[in-house]
């Protein structure tokens, strides 16, 4: 592990999106919004759609890569991938993936891509009307019937275990919503929230508050892959890839997990090791990070288990406006985050470390030189990345 891609060989070029909004409310068909942030990120990075040969992405995407070749006029796909598994986990790894197609030289200009629109099909946060696959056969009959509900388990356990405290969730979705309102595309720009607020939203499922959920979205995002030679002669700063990292352990995933000895956790233990020898840095040299936020609980134990902290310290850690822009030793999701922002699955995380990179945030990280981007903690599979400027 390590070998597979020698860091700042490869770059992305160019990131792309469409606008963001509740879920119902953009009246076009999800196929439709990943066309449009492909054509964006396209442009951002100075190419033309003729020029890609690859498309990945990720969580059983509806959006069939062949055709969204021959809707966009590609002559010729070399390679397509997506990242097995539902949920957010494999944002990271669609970059990832797109990268080693690039540097294998088995396609020269790859996007990476997610689109929902969950106003034409299922919202996330409702519960499955059948449950006859997988270990939904196992946890529905039993009540556990939507994300929150699982995931509340997650954090009710984190709680009794280290003493971790739902004010200190409350931090985390604070600090989301106080980035917001610097961005204009986030949905909930010009909502700001307080502590206060946090505190006093209904419970979802206890111990989450409304607060403590991500939006359910629809739109777009987009980012263009190629090696770092191509890079040089493109219309923008590239932004390198140090590092990718992809994978699981044994009993891990939302349903499978529940008897393990480490359940309050984010997964990323499996492959952080991993990601840190690659890049061949520490969490000490993380200047800004994107933290995948379906729920608060989980920016904390994915902060632990990326070695910012130690285990069970993620409720101090988060505290006092550590992770605040713009004076916080490690300032998160600074475009406001699934939280705040919009719910593309992870995917406008990694488009806002571009931005961290190019100097272009809305909440700019002085001197901001590497982000880390976490995508889908306690998924299945779970994948992440190290990218500087």
């Amino acid at each position: 592990m390590g070998e597979w891609l020698p860091k700042d060989n490869v770059c992305i070029v160019g990131v792309g999106e469409t606008e963001y909004t509740r879920h119902g409310q953009i009246k076009r068909s999800e196929f439709q919004l990943a066309c449009e942030a492909i054509l964006n990120a396209v442009d951002d990075a100075g190419l033309k759609i003729q020029d890609i040969d690859g498309i990945c992405s990720f969580s059983n995407d509806r959006n069939d890569p062949t055709l969204l070749a021959t809707a966009l006029g590609i002559p010729q796909l070399r390679f397509s991938n997506m990242v097995w598994g539902g949920g957010g986990g494999g944002g990271c790894g669609a970059v990832g993936n797109a990268a080693m197609a690039v540097y294998t030289g088995a396609a020269k200009y790859v996007v990476a891509f997610r689109a929902l629109a969950q106003g034409q099909f299922v919202r996330f946060g409702q519960a499955a009307a059948a449950a006859d696959f997988g270990a939904n056969g196992f946890n529905m009959p039993y009540g556990v019937i939507a994300p929150v509900q699982i995931f509340a388990m997650h954090a009710r356990r984190h709680m009794h275990e280290y003493g971790t405290t739902s004010r200190q969730f409350g931090a985390v979705s604070v600090a989301c919503y106080k980035h917001a309102q610097r961005n204009p595309r986030a949905v909930m720009y010009g909502r700001p929230i307080t502590i206060e607020d946090h505190q006093n939203s209904r419970m979802i499922a206890d111990p989450l508050r409304l607060y403590d959920c991500c939006l359910e979205s629809d739109g777009a995002a987009a980012v263009v892959v190629t090696t770092a030679d191509r890079a040089k002669d493109l219309k923008q700063r590239p932004v390198y890839l140090m590092a990718a990292a992809q994978g699981t352990g044994p009993g891990q995933g939302d349903f499978a997990s529940v008897n393990r000895p480490d359940y309050p956790s984010s997964n990323f233990k499996t492959i952080a090791d991993d990601l840190w020898k690659m890049a061949g840095i520490t969490p000490n040299d993380i200047d800004v990070a994107q933290i995948y936020e379906t729920f608060t609980c989980m920016v904390l134990m994915t902060i632990e288990d990326h070695g910012f902290c130690k285990k069970g310290e993620g409720g101090a850690f988060v505290e006092n406006g550590r992770i605040e822009w713009p004076d916080g030793e490690l300032p998160i999701n600074t475009s406001g985050g699934n939280l705040a922002e919009a719910y593309i699955h992870g995917f406008e995380l990694i488009n806002e470390a571009v931005r961290q990179m190019r100097g272009t945030s809305t909440c700019q990280v002085k001197d901001a030189e590497t982000c880390l981007v976490a995508s889908g903690p306690a998924s299945g599979t779970v994948t992440n990345l190290i990218v500087r400027r």
